[in-house]
């Protein structure tokens, strides 16, 4: 290559992120280094504060810069109700609809055979603890509609039968869908149609 090796390294890093390949990252890398200065350096200002201070809410596992984070530390916010997203892209769609007012809890994941995740693997004891400790009236399983999504709400809905209203969201998310991919007006419609699981 004619780049520095400084700069091939940069590229190689970008190109390990979701939705960039190689050809993408080296135009994002020549446009970061065409903009220095008002993009480049804060970028990196910006990567090293987040690298020293993200963390993992203790309670939710959200991502933020506290133990616990301010969703699930906001007293407005106990309604009772937990709703519960594969990962915190999808607490974070759920939250730019607007439309939820509970406390979230993020399985980091969902269950898959092929990929020897189990149970354990997430934080599905973490969420049953949870429900007990919290009050909790209503879970809304907000997983995504594959086949490890529904598999890990059927085995959460075993788990926590009896104890708690169990709810999933309705129309409008699509079969084989991600919430992370749809937009407010989908996911808005989709909770407030949510329907017993």
């Amino acid at each position: 290559m004619s780049t520095s090796p400084e700069i091939e390294s940069l590229i190689e890093l970008m190109a390990r992120l979701p939705g960039l390949g190689p050809r993408s990252a080296r135009r994002a890398v020549l446009h970061l280094i065409r903009k220095r200065a008002l993009l480049l350096a804060p970028l990196a200002q910006a990567m090293q504060e987040v690298a020293e201070t993200a963390r993992e809410c203790l309670n939710c596992g959200n991502v933020g810069t506290a133990e616990i984070c301010d969703i699930c530390s906001a007293e407005a916010r106990a309604t009772g109700q937990l709703c519960v997203v594969e990962d915190v892209a999808d607490l974070w769609a759920m939250e730019r609809a607007g439309v939820f007012k509970g406390r979230y809890h993020v399985l980091g994941g969902t269950l898959s055979a092929l990929d020897a995740v189990g149970p354990d693997d997430l934080r599905i004891p973490r969420l049953i603890d949870r429900v007990q400790s919290e009050g909790i009236t209503e879970v809304i399983l907000a997983l995504n509609a594959t086949v490890d999504g529904q598999t890990t709400a059927h085995y959460i809905a075993d788990r926590l039968e009896g104890r708690v209203r169990l709810t999933s969201l309705a129309q409008g998310v699509p079969i084989g869908g991600e919430l992370d991919y749809l937009d407010e007006g989908t996911i808005s419609a989709a909770l407030r149609a949510r329907k017993e699981f």
